[in-house]
């Protein structure tokens, strides 16, 4: 457990660790507010688009040499990461971490399943929730120190040291587990299908105020394609194409299942209460989740004018919460069940987020904030923890990994979906906000319109010299309290999310137990389980 928790540590603490360097790489590497949104996006859009092929290729090759792969393909690309000097190579080293991440985490999650049953399971779950809860809320902490005192680089170079001591790990101390009845061949058009359906409906999530959501509103040129004023936007048509491709995807998998066939996801899984609803729960979490970590950083140090380190220390306080809510996620699922502390977490989750956005301003004192993130680390806790486990709870042992592929695909769907849609929002109504308080200062509508679209396209971080002719520190306030009420805004709507989440949890119904079927799996004995704790 120690190492599989180690490799699932680097990846989820990699999807959080470079929201507090953000500010660092836009003003070094000259990214727009569209390119930060794709530098945080584009590793859950690749994680996701991938998870399950790569969980299938698990059940047939074995879980510890594919999660060995994919910490191997993870620490190279970190290494391109560290190294990039442009916004197209830091984008493209994090779109290769995303498969490497993908490589990693069902893996990762099919290993816990397998190894793993009865109460012993819920403590398992429990743990593997915890570290996810931890390393989200401390990624921001290692991104800001590493970036204060060295460089934003050092947020990727982090992931060499820690990737080897996994895969050394990983290769000596995890046992294999595979599925050695699975004969029957990969799926080739669902993995193209599914990689394509959910990448083009995140490009057009992100994209959507760049281009246009409808129309093109100004000519411009994508894929060496060009598009005139008036035309219909590439972003309809990736949308329209990704809807499409899911379309045909269900078509052709429902086919093959029929079939006898392999198929990469077997539909028949979401007949399964648990696992239907427990998935749509969280990727609806995800979405507020991701999204709000991605918003306060850039809101932090932009507005409050924190350094990254200041701004990383803060979002450390989630991992207060988690870390309170650790020890007892466990004894409370064995007495009041797991549904419970699932409910009870995302509960949290929407009074801390909700609270954030109620009381912040552009002088909220950090100790406010505070209050507010440690009972959303709670929350994180306690919903990951268990959440979890009441997803895959029904899902017959021989189908773990297409399964855990299937619902941690729900889960970054969430959080590249999250980044797009509460980045949008966010970024919209800062341009709103900003050319609307800067107009009632007196400023001609055309010079308040061009305040608003600096301050957008640079995520909010030139608001520190906006004071500076040709602005006037009474142009940096309205800016600065623009982004605040944006802000608040972006949390009223991620708290919204992780409440529908928490409505799809109320139908869950009890779990009737783990299927294991007539399957043997290549599993190891009691005592190589033991050892891998």
């Amino acid at each position: 457990m120690v190492f599989i928790g180690m490799g699932t540590a680097l990846i989820i603490m990699d999807a959080t660790i470079v929201n507090v360097s953000l500010p660092s790489m836009i003003a070094d590497l000259g990214l727009s507010s569209i390119d930060a949104e794709w530098v945080n996006a584009i590793y859950s859009l690749t994680f996701a688009a991938l998870l399950i092929v790569f969980g299938r290729i698990g059940d047939r090759v074995g879980r510890r040499r594919i999660f060995t792969l994919g910490a191997l393909v993870f620490v190279a690309a970190s290494i391109y990461a560290a190294s990039s000097r442009s916004g197209d190579h830091l984008i493209t080293a994090r779109a290769l971490q995303g498969i490497g991440g993908a490589m990693m985490s069902p893996s990762s999650l099919s290993l816990v399943n397998s190894l793993y049953a009865g109460r012993s399971r819920n403590i398992a779950f429990a743990i593997y929730g915890s570290i996810i809860g931890g390393m989200a809320a401390l990624g921001p902490l290692v991104g800001g120190y590493l970036t204060t005192n060295f460089s934003w680089t050092w947020a990727f170079w982090i992931n060499v040291p820690l990737g080897i001591v996994v895969i050394v790990g990983a290769l000596r101390y995890v046992p294999e587990s595979k599925d050695p009845g699975d004969t029957k061949g990969l799926d080739v058009a669902g993995a193209i299908l599914s990689a394509l359906g959910i990448g083009l409906i995140v490009f057009g999530l992100i994209e959507g105020r760049n281009y246009g959501w409808t129309r093109i509103e100004e000519d411009t040129s994508l894929f060496g394609v060009d598009f005139s004023v008036g035309q219909v936007s590439p972003v309809a048509i990736a949308l329209a194409a990704g809807l499409l491709c899911l379309l045909l995807l269900y078509l052709v998998e429902t086919r093959r299942t029929a079939a006898g066939k392999s198929a990469l996801i077997d539909f028949g899984l979401f007949r399964i209460a648990t696992f239907g609803l427990g998935s749509a729960a969280a990727l609806i979490v995800s979405l507020g989740e991701f999204g709000i970590l991605f918003s306060l950083p850039l809101f932090l140090q932009s507005v409050l004018g924190y350094t990254a380190l200041g701004a990383g220390a803060l979002l450390a306080t989630l991992a207060i919460g988690s870390f309170v809510s650790a020890p007892t996620a466990a004894s409370l699922a064995n007495k009041y069940g797991p549904r419970f502390v699932a409910r009870m977490g995302m509960g949290l989750e929407v009074v801390g987020i909700v609270g954030l956005g109620a009381t912040i301003s552009p002088s909220s004192p950090a100790w406010q904030m505070m209050i507010w993130l440690v009972i959303y680390g709670m929350g994180v806790g306690y919903a990951s923890a268990q959440l979890t486990g009441l997803i895959l709870a029904d899902v017959p042992v021989r189908q773990s990994g297409q399964a855990s592929g299937t619902q941690s695909t729900a889960r970054q769907i969430g959080a590249a979906m999250g980044t797009a849609i509460l980045g949008t929002v966010l970024f919209v109504s800062l341009n709103a906000q900003t050319a609307a308080q800067v107009e009632d200062l007196g400023v001609p509508a055309g010079a308040s319109e061009q305040v608003a679209d600096v301050v957008e396209e640079s995520a909010g971080t030139v608001i520190p010299s906006l004071d500076e002719p040709p602005g006037s520190p009474e142009i940096q306030e309205a800016a600065s309290q623009a982004f605040a009420d944006s802000f608040r805004v972006t949390a009223f709507v991620a708290g919204g999310f992780v409440f529908l989440g928490l409505l799809a949890t109320i139908a869950l119904p009890k779990p009737v137990g783990r299927r294991e079927d007539d399957v043997e799996l290549q599993a190891p004995e009691p005592e190589a389980s033991a050892s891998a704790d």
